[in-house]
């Protein structure tokens, strides 16, 4: 089973006055929230998972207002060299037109690499102007991971997002992924077939339930084929640097500057392994590793899920938590009760939506990228276990996966499954899954037969990638900024360590706390550290932690 990335948009709980397998997810539900609601933007990532991050509890964008330029800028980088089949790409003009108060364009980029004189696709941009034009630092392009996640509503967030500094020195250009979005998009499967996709079982108890999983994976993939034909071929993250290296070129730019969240660092990083010399500047935070196996990433992200489960829960019993006395029992009593609505899914008001454990899986996760929804989780899940009603469980789900009463908002499900299997080098067999049971109850007993089961989604995938994920070191470029947050569920702070390790000139920056990636958090000592590295390019000491 795939987790996918929370929504760009989530809401402040009520009454507060504020607003897998790498980069995989799970499935989704809807809340009903009562209270105005402010809406706050938010990003994370897995290499594979989208980033979306809470600006602040209080709805203000943090900023460092004394970070400013150096004097004397960066020397002219030299003119990148393009092969010649693909300067006509690199030279477009991109036509800039008005989109509120942005700017918007498509660039074009040849679907196959290998082909590039034959069919074309389209990538949506989208930039908003740099607050201070003559202190202007540069052009800084963004994504908030996924796969699936839309770089053009990322962007479009400015200031909110970004906060006063870089919004302030920076164009802000975000873009759609092939596939993705307001580019040209991946269609794979009917809102019925997604619903029915994301409800199903994550932890098979019998071989007929093995068998329906497996069905479901390879049907949503020959959906991908039959509607969207070459491009489900074609959405591979080496693709998607390459269209990044085109953009650049399109920009105006010699070298890049980028913020990648979340499956935002694996692009980030494959960039710089494939275009070392024309990285600049590049934060990676939410850092996914790149080169470790793809099984002990799976057994990460396990233990990853538990710290951030096992923090909220300390938090709800400190509080006098309903669901026992103390750790053990807690984690007892949820176990006990996904099992049971595994047997008997709990009514929510809707006639065909009931919630399978798979949604209630979804909702138990959103809250945890997110610490200021650790109350709503609690009566969501009070509501579900007391009470037998599974509404505020579905909702947190359905805002997991972007589900509305009229269907998806985008296709971030069909993104994140093809992307990530077209990355994927290893995938294990149905059959031996339950061998690897105990290795995962070791790291994970409430979420571990659901992330042992996440090691054969890919093996049912039927699509064959046109381009493979390279091992990375990025051997090269300039330093590289790693950031990873201590107990963070969905890209493990493992992982930042081990990706600053594997990049030549990576530089590692902590951030102590909970919820997925660190900048625009409430951190002062990580913004103004990732502030000046971008505007100043000041390099922070390997290891700072905040």
């Amino acid at each position: 089973m795939a987790f996918p990335p929370p929504p760009q948009q989530v809401p402040p709980p009520p009454g507060d006055g504020g607003p897998p397998k790498r980069g995989w997810g799970t499935t989704a539900i809807v809340l009903t929230v009562v209270g105005a609601l402010v809406a706050a933007f938010v990003v994370v990532g897995i290499a594979g998972f989208v980033t979306y991050r809470v600006v602040s509890d209080d709805g203000d964008a943090a900023s460092s207002p004394s970070v400013t330029p150096p004097s004397d800028p960066d020397s002219e980088a030299p003119e990148p060299e393009v092969p010649a089949e693909l300067r006509s790409f690199y030279d477009q003009e991109l036509d800039w037109s008005d989109c509120g108060e942005n700017q918007c364009a498509r660039l074009t980029v040849p679907l196959d690499y290998a082909e590039p004189d034959g069919e074309t696709i389209e990538i949506a941009v989208l930039r908003v102007r740099a607050g201070d034009p003559d202190e202007r630092v540069g052009q800084l392009v963004v994504n908030p991971g996924g796969p699936g996640g839309s770089g053009v509503d990322y962007a479009a967030g400015g200031e909110a997002v970004f906060g006063a500094t870089l919004a302030r020195f920076y164009d802000i250009v975000g873009f759609d992924p092939r596939g993705v979005g307001q580019s040209t998009a991946l269609e794979c499967a009917t809102t019925a077939q997604t619903d029915e996709f994301l409800a199903s079982d994550p932890d098979p108890d019998t071989d007929a339930e093995v068998q329906r999983n497996d069905r479901l994976t390879r049907a949503y993939g020959e959906g991908c084929l039959e509607r969207s034909g070459d491009l489900a071929r074609h959405v591979s993250t080496v693709e998607v640097a390459k269209d990044v290296d085109v953009l650049r070129g399109a920009l105006g730019e010699r070298q890049l500057d980028w913020f990648g969240a979340s499956y935002g660092t694996t692009i980030g990083a494959t960039y710089a392994e494939l275009f070392p010399a024309q990285v600049r500047r590049m934060v990676l935070d939410g850092a996914v590793a790149q080169n470790l196996p793809e099984d002990q990433m799976d057994v990460d992200q396990a233990r990853g899920f538990q710290t951030a489960l096992d923090a909220y829960l300390r938090d709800c019993l400190d509080q006098g938590c309903f669901l026992g006395d103390d750790l053990g029992e807690a984690q007892r009593r949820l176990s006990a009760f996904l099992a049971d609505v595994d047997a008997e899914p709990l009514p929510t008001g809707t006639a065909d939506r009931p919630l399978t454990e798979g949604l209630a899986v979804y909702g138990i996760f959103l809250p945890l990228y997110v610490q200021s929804y650790w109350p709503l989780l609690t009566e969501a899940l009070r509501r579900a276990i007391q009470d037998g009603d599974g509404t505020q469980l579905l909702t947190l789900a359905d805002q997991y996966t972007q589900r509305t009463p009229e269907g998806y908002q985008g296709n971030q499900t069909e993104a994140l499954y093809a992307v990530n299997c077209a990355d994927s080098s290893e995938s294990v067999p149905l059959a031996e899954v339950p061998d690897r049971f105990g290795e995962f109850e070791a790291v994970a007993p409430v979420f571990a037969r659901i992330f042992a089961y996440g090691l054969a989604t890919c093996d049912s995938w039927p699509i064959e990638p046109a381009e493979k994920r390279p091992e990375v070191d990025g051997k090269g470029a300039a330093p590289i900024l790693v950031v990873g947050t201590t107990r963070d569920p969905a890209t493990p702070y493992r992982w930042a360590e081990e990706l600053s390790q594997e990049l030549d000139s990576g530089v590692l920056l902590i951030r102590d706390g909970d919820g997925h990636t660190a900048f625009q958090q409430g951190n002062a000592c990580i913004d103004e550290a990732i502030e000046a590295y971008l505007v100043a390019g000041t390099v922070p000491r390997d290891g700072t932690s905040c």
